[in-house]
């Protein structure tokens, strides 16, 4: 039986002002659609009525869940498998200036097939993975001899332990957001960082696609966080968001796919240019990228 989540105030500010935004479609796995709602206080989208924890994971098999199955069918798929080794080094190099550290301990949370770990492993870090999907845990056995822990093992991680700790993609599929923004800030070293990536509902390509953006990904992802939502989230926690970066990539990805489920077939012109004009707006403020890494510290 499927247990629902539904919420009747904000998740991350308790607000009561919520209201519905948008019916997306799940064009992944179901079929099925999902109300995002919008909260007027924080800015906040979060989707309503989604499976819980322990009835969701059905909505994660399906062969194009690259993040799990790391599957080269299709050529959006391709495409972004050739993009990944770059935004890999760029991942490592962003973690190295804002640590000041060259090694150290790090945390992946969802690392999917394995690759992050293993640019990093290779890169001299300590690291440990966290996924919570078996199969995606056994592809990384097998492509690059990694041992990722299952997610369960997230709430048993030591106090301090943890220079640098990363969530590529990640934070909007947690279920208990503040009960995990807070383990975060404990296992993190007093000096460390969070890198926190996360999609942008305001972003130019989301509002170009509006229901089709497919960041909004329902009900996989629980939350859509604005900039705003995301600093509200991290201040009510301890901890302040210190830079913001552009995942440029991420517009096209998104785009192409967003095309996709509009049209029933991707446009790859039209799609290439929402891409790019989303960019361009996002040069003067990357608060406006269809994709943001926040860099996150600890309040002194």
């Amino acid at each position: 039986m499927k247990n629902l989540v539904h919420y009747s105030v904000c998740p991350v500010c308790t607000s009561a002002e919520i209201t519905i935004a948008l019916t997306a479609k799940d064009h992944t796995v179901s079929g099925e659609s999902f109300q995002v709602m919008e909260c007027r206080n924080c800015t906040l989208r979060f989707t309503q009525d989604v499976p819980d924890a322990q009835s969701i994971a059905p909505y994660y098999k399906a062969e194009g869940y690259i993040s799990h199955t790391d599957t080269s069918k299709g050529l959006i798929n391709r495409v972004y498998k050739m993009v990944r080794q770059r935004t890999l080094v760029n991942k490592r190099r962003l973690i190295e200036k804002y640590t000041g550290l060259q090694k150290g301990d790090l945390l992946d949370v969802g690392s999917g097939t394995g690759s992050f770990v293993n640019e990093m492993t290779q890169s001299g870090w300590r690291v440990e993975g966290l996924e919570p999907d078996e199969d995606a845990r056994k592809l990384a056995a097998q492509q690059y001899d990694i041992q990722l822990a299952d997610t369960g093992r997230f709430y048993q991680l030591k106090p301090g332990s943890f220079d640098a700790i990363t969530l590529w993609h990640v934070l909007e599929h947690v279920h208990d957001l503040k009960g995990y923004v807070q383990q975060l800030k404990n296992i993190l070293r007093q000096t460390g960082k969070l890198f926190i990536a996360v999609p942008n509902y305001t972003s130019e390509d989301a509002g170009r696609y509006g229901e089709y953006w497919a960041a909004y990904d329902v009900p996989r992802h629980l939350y859509h966080f604005s900039p705003a939502s995301m600093q509200l989230l991290m201040e009510k926690n301890g901890l302040k968001i210190i830079q913001c970066k552009p995942m440029w990539y991420d517009s096209f990805y998104v785009s192409l796919l967003s095309s996709k489920y509009k049209n029933g077939k991707t446009n790859w012109p039209g799609a290439a240019w929402i891409g790019l004009h989303s960019n361009l707006k996002a040069l003067g403020d990357v608060r406006k990228c269809s994709s943001v890494i926040y860099v996150v510290a600890k309040e002194v």
